[in-house]
């Protein structure tokens, strides 16, 4: 321990004495601001990087306002986009899967917060290997609300823990749109907790995790990102292996008995309103992915702008996602749907989202009026195939979020964000990081996914009997129908 002039300073001034290292203030990297017998401040060893990462000791006057307030609305603007996703599907798929659409959306909601307060949260971002997270965090027991010197900008280490939990618990709801009507749920509740455990909590800890070097230094944790992939929000993590999962799940389960019947949305005004909290959630979930609304003189001053870069690129994205996506239904089958223009907006969300802090405006346009017309060619394909991906689960994340990946390659701009640059920037190199993790993310996830499902077959069953898709899966799985009078 050091004596230090840091008496009576507080808040930017109080933060650089731990991060900037500027004397006569400073601490050195290796310590946090502790206090004397006498309450005055001092400088406090670190018994290892692993301390400081894990947030277990600190001043909590590091801790900033606003930026904390800004990840708390953001969490809460994801956590409303889980129960969004079911209204969505509900809406888009029949009657008489309202309750089962709604409710797979539910329990994912439900399940993923067990499983992340006990293994989730230090699988995916505990310390570890390059491979894999660790135990160290084990239901959460080390972590506080002291400051994580790697996860978010001087915001509590457990309010970094409660945003993942939000992303986490959303994946797999993505995935239901694949299984709806057909698949038990009790498979699907086991399915829920085996498939976040061993496919989503692996890939974001090669994308997203940190560390701190033995020098204190911030290093990538995952070995994905120690190739130099990026994935801002969650392209690769969130929606290439939903998307991909859902493919192998409508492979595993087969057809639905109806399903040579066009699927009609059987309830706009719900598809509409699920799209808009979908919509309205993911302005927190691509800002919030900055870490915090600002950085405040911490020496990493190029990310002030992130959180409002990618709150606007999210927009953009979407409104020109829907846009063209209309715009094909009415040159291809002279109309314009409801349904459509939802799906494109969510098509441009998700391939907005790897590269929303990483991008100019412009770059955001040619997200949108790019993805959907992939996205529509991927659904026409897995039709014209015979593979009931009820509602293009795969098409939509699966494709969308492989477009933007790539597109994030090309188009990462480091003046926008220093973390990357670009094939039209700095060559080659990201482009190719990024086609990595799009291969890994879509082939770990798919293939792992299989695997699950055909344990799941074998042992405890994952399709209903015939009797009870034909009357139903509302009625036979959970209690009745979604309407009264329905027929």
């Amino acid at each position: 321990m050091a004596n230090i002039s840091c008496g009576g300073l507080s808040g930017v001034k109080l933060q650089m004495c731990d991060v900037l290292n500027v004397e006569p203030f400073g601490c050195d990297f290796n310590q946090y601001i502790g206090a004397d017998t006498q309450g005055l401040p001092i400088c406090v060893n670190y018994t290892s990087p692993v301390e400081k990462m894990t947030g277990q000791l600190g001043d909590q006057a590091m801790l900033d306002a606003g930026n904390t307030a800004f990840m708390l609305a953001c969490t809460a603007l994801v956590m409303i986009m889980t129960p969004g996703v079911g209204l969505f599907y509900a809406g888009l798929a029949g009657e008489e899967t309202a309750a089962n659409t709604l409710m797979m959306s539910v329990s994912s909601m439900v399940l993923v917060t067990f499983q992340w307060f006990f293994v989730g949260y230090t699988f995916a971002f505990g310390p570890g290997t390059p491979g894999f997270g660790s135990f160290d965090w084990f239901c959460l027991m080390p972590i506080t609300w002291n400051p994580s010197a790697v996860y978010g900008l001087q915001i509590p280490h457990i309010l970094y823990v409660v945003f993942q939990l939000m992303f986490a618990q959303i994946t797999p709801a993505l995935i239901s749109g694949a299984v709806i009507g057909r698949m038990k749920f009790t498979s699907w509740l086991v399915f829920v907790l085996i498939w976040t455990t061993l496919i989503y909590d692996p890939l974001a800890h090669w994308f997203w995790s940190f560390a701190l070097d033995a020098d204190f230094k911030l290093i990538a944790g995952g070995w994905l990102g120690q190739m130099g992939a990026v994935d801002f929000a969650g392209g690769s993590v969130i929606h290439i292996s939903s998307g991909w999962s859902a493919l192998a799940c409508a492979l595993v389960l087969g057809k639905r008995y109806n399903h040579s019947e066009k699927l009609h949305a059987h309830n706009i005004p719900m598809v509409i309103q699920g799209a808009a909290f979908i919509w309205f959630g993911w302005f927190g979930f691509n800002a919030g992915s900055a870490g915090g609304a600002a950085a405040a003189l911490t020496g990493v001053g190029q990310a002030n702008g992130i959180a409002s870069i990618a709150f606007l690129n999210t927009h953009v994205a979407a409104c020109c996602g829907s846009l063209s996506w209309v715009l094909i239904e009415y040159l291809l089958e002279k109309r314009m749907t409801p349904s459509g223009a939802a799906a494109g907006a969510v098509a441009g969300l998700v391939a907005i989202t790897p590269a929303c802090g990483f991008v100019e405006v412009y770059a955001a346009v040619i997200f949108g009026l790019i993805v959907s017309p992939i996205c529509y060619g991927a659904h026409a394909l897995k039709t014209r195939m015979g593979i009931d991906d009820t509602l293009d689960s795969w098409a939509l994340h699966g494709v969308g979020g492989m477009v933007g990946s790539i597109l994030t390659g090309l188009f990462a701009d480091p003046s926008v964000n220093f973390a990357a640059g670009g094939f039209y920037y700095d060559g080659g190199k990201l482009l190719g990081a990024n086609l990595l993790g799009v291969v890994v993310s879509a082939s770990y996830s798919f293939f792992g996914t299989l695997i699950i499902m055909f344990a799941l077959k074998f042992t405890m069953g994952v399709r209903i009997s015939d009797a009870k898709e034909t009357e139903g899966i509302d009625v036979s799985e959970h209690g009745g129908k979604s309407y009264q009078g329905a027929h």
